[in-house]
């Protein structure tokens, strides 16, 4: 049987093969491009507060590394029960104040239920607590994917200083899911930047 395959697969044309290679890599690329179209047209936007980060980071290359007020949280109800992996997945519920800014209810290790206007956002958390086994510590560090912002080259200047006086917001889009992507940069309240659909 191995020896019919191995046959089969010398007589197809290189060319075809090679065709088929690179077919398998677009639709690869198309299927990525798609996902990511998804979460920014059919997630529910969400305005987040960006806080400062450690100048020793500021940028690097042609992007703005993001930090969130609700990027680290207590653990609640979570703290020193065991976590299934070392970096797991946890889901923040949010609720906007009363300046329409999302701020962190709660987190869980499992999707919870929300009513309208709360919203769930999925992340991961940084590291666990424990050698042996890993547990939840009393504070959590999460990474939603929106830790970084691609700008053109040469703006990512003014947009680190605003972001450290706190003048830098962002909209991003979250599933029903959890999963969220930027959406928008806001500075002083006005869109800067969009992201497009595709």
């Amino acid at each position: 049987m191995i020896e019919t395959i191995a046959k089969l697969w010398q007589r197809i044309p290189k060319v075809v093969l090679f065709g088929g290679a690179v077919l398998i890599q677009c639709v690869l690329l198309a299927l990525m491009v798609a996902d990511r179209m998804q979460i920014l047209r059919e997630g529910r936007e969400v305005t987040l507060q960006t806080q400062p980060v450690d100048p020793r980071d500021l940028l690097r290359g042609d992007y703005v590394v993001l930090r969130y007020d609700i990027s680290q949280l207590a653990s609640g109800a979570l703290a020193g029960k065991p976590a299934p992996e070392r970096k797991p997945i946890v889901f923040v519920k949010l609720a906007p104040n009363a300046n329409g800014l999302y701020e962190a209810v709660s987190v869980s290790s499992e999707p919870v239920a929300v009513t309208a206007p709360e919203i769930l956002i999925r992340g991961r958390v940084n590291y666990s607590c424990g050698s042996g086994s890993p547990v939840f510590c009393d504070k959590l560090t999460i990474n939603y994917g929106l830790e970084s912002y691609f700008v053109p080259e040469g703006e990512g200047r003014k947009l680190e200083q605003a972001r450290n006086q706190q003048k830098l917001r962002v909209v991003a889009a979250v599933l029903p899911s959890g999963r969220a992507a930027i959406k928008r940069l806001l500075l002083d309240g006005e869109p800067v930047y969009e992201e497009p659909l595709y």
